[in-house]
């Protein structure tokens, strides 16, 4: 009960701030320019990455502290304390290498006009401020994770996401459209959610006790946080990287028409890393016979949600992004967000072998497996994008996305039973991609194509979802039913 519980937490902190998001990005474009925004976007992928200073010790702290369960507080504190202070000097080490880094790419390899690099100088100073900010960020959300508070940590995302999308927006209306206003404005916003997420921690964790950290502590986190690091510096360069490719490329329009797509079909994450997020201190907490049955339940639930949803993106795709933001960007977007859909649909199972193997304290494992997807996939990209343009891009991070899964399943020792799971609805989204590529959305053949899927979809999900999932459908509808009922004999006369 307290995995659903707090999955359904984890889900609705994903999902609640994004009609905001949904809303202020087209604005975003409109007042600050496909070209500001692009810099925008590079810049937030440069602090997501560099957060990799965190060196694992997030994930770290959040396996340490669940393993722990009930043990003295004055051990979970000087976990939490000595992560925390580790993390902080990291962060700053990470913040100061961060600018000339920053600096060298939007003077030398990215492409915009002459006109807004004085905005981009002024504006790359204020990163130094966010990677400490980001890396301290991670061991706090880890700690509350450890303990399993995820409403109050949802609470705090949710707060913290609107103010990151608003707060910069209204920067923008007041002082103009500028880059070095929107980022001090960013940085606003995260600083927000740093003191909310310390203060939970000083009540769930170490009031009371006196501020502590052991050099032992240190080397279990930073061990355990090494591999992690390893992970988390060449799987995001991976998923990042194609986005400088195509900057140094074709320029920053065309960063546009794919980031657009790639966060919408990020957008579908939230539900595996709500799974997974609630999933993770259980998997260090129990046996490996109920971690394995864990993971086959979660497995099964990601397929049955997650298919449709998918295949809806893949359908939809062209008249939503026509409607969305115009014809002209849905047309130069569409097949590239297709294809990244599909990408990102293998990718949400990755997190389940991917956790499984942390949480047994083997993070080597998924570090190795990554440093041997490297040049591999290097050279994808570089053959993707000579051949096929933006959507070779997308069909390289899409047969990465398998390779990983391939590979991390295996060493979970749960790729045949995850096959067997997904061979029918890899299936269902293949018809999905074959009726979008070969009909017009709009069409009559479209409407009946989609139709017949739908209906056909909607039995698979029904037939396969989880027992407990179809009592809940069914309860909701009775009372759907019942209000309606009620709703009836009220206005009659």
């Amino acid at each position: 009960m307290s995995i659903r519980r707090n999955t359904t937490y984890n889900l609705l902190g994903a999902a609640i701030p994004f009609p905001v998001s949904f809303v202020t990005v087209p604005i975003y474009i409109g007042l600050i320019g496909e070209a500001r925004y692009a810099v925008l976007a590079i810049a937030w992928l440069l602090l997501g990455y560099f957060g990799l200073f965190d060196l694992g010790l997030g994930r770290a702290t959040a396996q340490r502290i669940a393993a722990l369960g009930n043990a003295a507080a004055e051990e979970r504190t000087r976990t939490f304390w000595t992560a925390l202070i580790v993390n902080l000097g990291l962060g700053i080490i990470g913040g100061l290498l961060i600018w000339p880094a920053a600096a060298y790419f939007f003077e030398n390899l990215f492409k915009i006009e002459d006109a807004l690099r004085p905005e981009i100088e002024a504006a790359v100073p204020w990163l130094i401020l966010a990677v400490p900010m980001a890396t301290t960020s991670g061991v706090l959300t880890g700690a509350l994770q450890g303990r399993e508070r995820f409403l109050e940590l949802n609470l705090i995302s949710v707060s913290g996401t609107v103010l990151f999308q608003l707060l910069p927006l209204f920067a923008v209306v007041v002082w103009g459209p500028e880059l070095g206003v929107l980022l001090p404005a960013v940085l606003a916003a995260r600083l927000f959610t740093l003191l909310m997420l310390f203060q939970r921690c000083r009540r769930h964790l170490f009031r009371g006790c006196v501020v502590a950290i052991s050099s032992e502590h240190a080397g279990h986190l930073l061990r355990f946080g090494g591999w992690v690091t390893v992970t988390a510096f060449v799987d995001p360069l991976m998923v990042i990287f194609d986005r400088f490719v195509i900057g140094a490329v074709l320029g920053a329009k065309s960063v546009t028409y794919y980031t657009v797509p790639f966060q919408l079909a990020e957008r579908g994450t939230i539900i595996p890393s709500a799974l997974i997020s609630a999933l993770f201190p259980r998997f260090a907490a129990v046996t490996r016979k109920e971690e394995e049955h864990l993971a086959q339940e979660g497995m099964c639930l990601l397929a049955v949600v997650m298919t449709p949803l998918v295949a809806a993106g893949v359908l939809l795709m062209e008249p939503f992004l026509a409607w969305w933001i115009g014809p002209v960007f849905a047309e130069q977007s569409t097949p590239v967000g297709q294809v990244i859909f599909l990408g990102f649909w293998v990718r949400n199972f990755v997190s389940i072998p991917l956790s499984q193997l942390q949480s047994r304290g083997r993070p080597d494992l998924v570090a190795k497996c990554h440093l041997v997807e490297v040049l591999p996939y290097f050279g994808l990209l570089y053959l993707g994008l000579s051949e096929l343009g933006l959507v070779g891009v997308a069909v390289a991070f899409s047969l990465r996305a398998v390779a990983d899964f391939v590979l991390l399943a295996g060493l979970a020792g749960t790729l045949h039973r995850s096959l067997h799971i997904l061979a029918v609805p890899a299936f269902l989204l293949a018809v999905a991609y074959g009726i979008a590529d070969h009909t017009t959305a709009g069409q009559p053949e479209w409407y009946l194509l989609v139709t017949g899927y739908q209906l056909i979809t909607v039995i698979w999900v029904w037939h396969q979802a989880p027992s407990s999932l179809r009592q809940l459908t069914l309860r909701v509808f009775r009372r759907l039913a019942k209000h309606g009922r009620t709703a009836k004999l009220k206005v009659r006369p």
